[in-house]
């Protein structure tokens, strides 16, 4: 089941800024706030600094940031993505199966990580970028 759909912001190299701003803009309030450096084992030293994601709570409503992967090319347009949170990875998988069909991109195929038992980043095919995560309990 769907828990929640929300905002996720993707910064090129100054998302710690763009928490600053958007806590005082949005009168927001800083949930959490983690590094590269504070999440990844011998994260290397040029990225240990980038924001891998942040939330803030706006209204009733969560609001995430995170810098881009280093990996990819930071492109405007591509920097606001809907977050779909599900309760099951049995709901993250039928959710994928669905938006993944005819997708013009998968950048993470449904797979565990360490933020989440099954998670997911695609670009659908009509352009539109999504993340699937999932969060039990």
């Amino acid at each position: 089941m769907i828990k929640a759909l929300e905002i996720y912001l993707v910064t090129d190299g100054n998302g710690k800024e763009a928490v600053e701003f958007y806590k005082e803009a949005l009168n927001a309030e800083v949930i959490s706030s983690l590094t590269w450096g504070e999440q990844i084992p011998d994260c290397p030293a040029e990225r240990a600094h980038l924001l891998m994601n942040a939330q803030l709570k706006v209204g009733e409503q969560r609001l995430m940031i995170s810098d881009e992967n280093p990996d990819f090319d930071y492109k405007h347009g591509y920097n606001m993505t809907a977050a779909i949170i599900v309760d099951s990875v049995m709901s993250a998988q039928e959710i994928y199966s669905k938006l993944s069909q005819d997708a013009r991109k998968i950048h993470l195929e449904l797979q565990e990580t360490f933020w989440s038992p099954a998670y997911a980043n695609l670009e659908d095919k009509f352009g539109m970028m999504w993340q699937i995560s999932t969060e039990v309990g």
